[in-house]
């Protein structure tokens, strides 16, 4: 494997001084990605466009306040939660380096910049970030399913709504509903239906094939895709496939006495987002879909009346 390919984090830098840049280059290349930003109102468009994993900022700008350079870093969405570490050419000041830290830094590192300690010091960031990754991760899967949970799938809604509406682009959701699964489970046992939620899950997620959709369980026996750039007919296409692997699923019981099988109704709904629609009537009207699907006998797919 060569030194490209184990990198795996960036780290911008936002220095006047060249000196500067070619120090931490020379000491963080091996490891890391590293660009570097101009001074100024530019440096916070240039993060944003990047989005590294960390920044080195030296506070001691010539005709800049570098702490100007930090506040706009720390008071824009986009770069708030990104790690800064502050360099300081002045080694005697405390008060400098107090502020920094009541500003939002993470880390504060004084000339002479010396290659062990900053390694040190990055990698116990990069650590940090891997750790918070992992969190946010496990905080956006389904226990059981492992596919993306509700609280993922609110998240995902909410940007791909902008954008359809940025776009003027179709926006396409399947409300999915295991049909009689309170009967599967007095039937059969939770962990049988455990299982079986288990198998529907892969098939949704099979039907799921570029990469902006997204299929989640959105809580009991209920499950959603959500398919960006999508009209309604492709949407319906797609709702009658899910609904027909699902219905040829075989999954035996847990002693191999029994082949169990079930069906789902699906609710579908299609918007352009234009201002004077939310999102949140997009879920309303695969809900009620959904509804008429269930009360005109399950297993089908209701896309409302075209």
């Amino acid at each position: 494997m060569t030194t490209e390919q184990q990198k795996k984090h960036s780290v911008i830098i936002i220095d006047y001084d060249i000196g500067n840049f070619e120090t931490f280059n020379t000491i963080l290349d091996e490891e890391y990605y590293v660009f570097v930003a101009p001074v100024g109102s530019d440096a916070v468009d240039v993060v944003r466009s990047t989005k590294p994993d960390v920044i080195l900022l030296n506070i001691s700008l010539h005709n800049i306040d570098g702490f100007d350079i930090l506040k706009k870093l720390k008071g824009n969405g986009e770069t708030q939660n990104i790690p800064v570490v502050a360099l300081s050419n002045n080694t005697d000041s405390e008060i400098d380096e107090e502020r920094c830290f009541l500003l939002g830094v993470s880390d504060y590192i004084k000339s002479p910049f010396k290659p062990a300690v900053v390694r040190a010091r990055m990698r116990t960031h990069m650590q940090i970030i891997q750790q918070k990754y992992a969190l946010e991760h496990v905080g956006m899967i389904d226990w059981l399913t492992n596919i993306p949970n509700r609280r993922c799938f609110d998240g995902q809604l909410y940007i791909e709504w902008k954008r359809a509406r940025r776009d003027k682009k179709p926006l396409s959701f399947l409300m999915m509903d295991v049909d009689l699964f309170k009967s599967y489970n007095d039937r059969y046992g939770h962990p049988q239906g455990d299982t079986l939620l288990k198998s529907v899950a892969k098939v949704f997620k099979k039907a799921v094939r570029r990469p902006a959709d997204l299929c989640a369980r959105l809580g009991g026996e209920e499950f959603g895709i959500l398919l960006p750039e999508t009209s309604l007919e492709p949407a319906v296409s797609i709702a009658e496939e899910v609904r027909k692997k699902v219905k040829a699923l075989q999954v035996p019981t847990a002693n191999r006495t029994e082949i169990t099988s079930v069906t789902i109704s699906i609710g579908v709904s299609t918007m352009i987002p234009d201002g004077s629609n939310k999102v949140e009537e997009l879920m309303a009207e695969a809900d009620r879909n959904l509804y008429v699907a269930k009360n005109a006998g399950r297993d089908q797919v209701y896309a409302g009346k075209r």
